[in-house]
């Protein structure tokens, strides 16, 4: 079946992709690549993409709604953050998350699940920039950000990024 004979998605797959493209404006949206997880974590590819940016959907094990959306510099930062490996240097990213956002910790990328006595870290609809360690200098961090300002999230790490609010 060539692209051109390609079912459509299901209607299980568009609830996916509308998720997912809700990460970005539209104009980015709508012409991004969409992955999603597969039920064995692998990712699985939905649709291709034109702009470079690929949107991925709300995690349903986080306790808010938070869709993602990168430009490709940032997802090779972002593999190499799920691959416990060195971030790629000199290569700074974008990455969308206009629905907000949910993690487990401000400092450890790869916590599972808040600290005994600790909450999840709830930041609302942002941006990131991340694979820019320069960019860092004078923005605070720590286990409890204030969310509402610019911060640095996974500070003292190889992928310490930028967080900024955008309402």
């Amino acid at each position: 079946m060539t692209a051109a004979q390609a079912a459509p998605p299901s209607a299980a797959d568009q609830k996916i992709i509308a998720s997912a493209m809700s990460a970005a404006p539209p104009a980015i949206g709508k012409d991004a690549a969409i992955m999603t997880f597969a039920a064995d974590g692998s990712m699985r590819h939905l649709r291709d993409g034109t702009n470079g940016y690929t949107c991925m959907p709300d995690i349903p094990t986080t306790p808010g709604v938070d869709p993602m959306c990168a430009d490709a510099n940032a997802m090779e930062w972002a593999s190499a953050m799920f691959g416990r490996k060195p971030p790629p240097e000199g290569k700074p990213g974008f990455i969308y998350m206009l629905k907000g956002g949910s993690d487990p910790s401000n400092l450890d990328p790869y916590a599972q699940k808040p600290a005994a006595g600790e909450g999840w870290v709830t930041t609302g609809p942002h941006v990131m920039i991340v694979g820019a360690p320069g960019m860092l200098a004078g923005y605070p961090g720590g286990a409890r950000p204030d969310t509402s300002k610019p911060y640095v999230m996974f500070p003292d790490t190889p992928y310490a990024h930028l967080m900024l609010p955008v309402r």
